[in-house]
């Protein structure tokens, strides 16, 4: 039986994210869980859960399993999914566009902007901040068509500032919350860049990788939402024939 495959979504979102994404892994024959983060799901609040209570939750998950689960994550989910495999015990990590952990830092002016842009509004670290269509069009949800964008926007939720301000401006953290030392890691990895994303641009995630001695692939196409934007198919192809490959080396 392959072994349980738990999905991790990304920031503003919920487990809804992976609704076509975890198809193909069903049909090889995983279970799937995609849970909700903390303060995520129908009528909770984010507010003040920082990104050591997204790990130790999915940790806990990972503990819950008969044997140890298949991490996936995605953006910020990346970052956590990351961190959780610091904690519990997981057969292979997969990151897709992950938030780099802290001590790397971004390539990209877009990246350097996000960082200090939310200072706009106040101690944002202590509030929940609402998502914003006019960013989501132009950076994450951008190779979508305007009506799959719209309902996809429409099912985002407020985000924690407390883990946004932790992992956008992890050199202020005095606890390194985002901390992941290199070979703290030690089960097989892959991570998965899109070419024209902007948010966690490939040099940026190409950086994560190395810190995990992963597996590095950019998709030339492919832009944020590799879960769920044209090509997505590809991305699940990519990291099905990827455990394939690793199960065959673990044999």
């Amino acid at each position: 039986m392959p072994a349980p495959v738990i999905m991790v979504h990304g920031a503003f979102c919920g487990g809804w994210v992976f609704e076509r994404f975890r198809a193909p892994f069903e049909a090889a024959g995983h279970t799937v869980l995609t849970p909700d983060l903390p303060g995520h799901g129908p009528g909770g609040s984010p507010a003040n859960r920082g990104m050591g209570d997204f790990a130790d939750h999915i940790a806990g998950l990972c503990r819950a399993c008969d044997e140890p689960p298949i991490l996936i994550g995605h953006s910020m989910g990346g970052l956590v999914a990351h961190l959780a495999a610091a904690r519990a015990p997981v057969s292979a990590l997969i990151l897709l566009a992950p938030s780099p952990p802290w001590g790397v830092p971004g390539a990209s002016m877009e990246e350097a902007v996000s960082a200090v842009s939310l200072y706009a509004l106040g101690p944002f670290w202590l509030q929940g901040i609402d998502p914003d269509y006019a960013l989501a069009k132009l950076y994450s949800l951008d190779r979508m068509d305007p009506e799959d964008r719209k309902s996809v926007f429409a099912r985002m939720v407020p985000e924690s500032g407390l883990a946004l301000w932790q992992t956008l401006n992890w050199w202020l953290d005095p606890f390194m919350t985002t901390s992941a030392p290199a070979g703290r890691v030690k089960t097989p990895a892959l991570v998965v860049a899109g070419g024209r994303d902007v948010i966690h641009p490939p040099a940026t995630v190409k950086a994560s990788a190395e810190r995990l001695s992963a597996r590095f692939e950019v998709l030339r196409e492919m832009s944020h939402w590799l879960p769920g934007e044209p090509g997505w198919d590809a991305v699940a192809a990519l990291c099905l024939g990827w455990l394939s490959e690793a199960r065959k080396a673990a044999a």
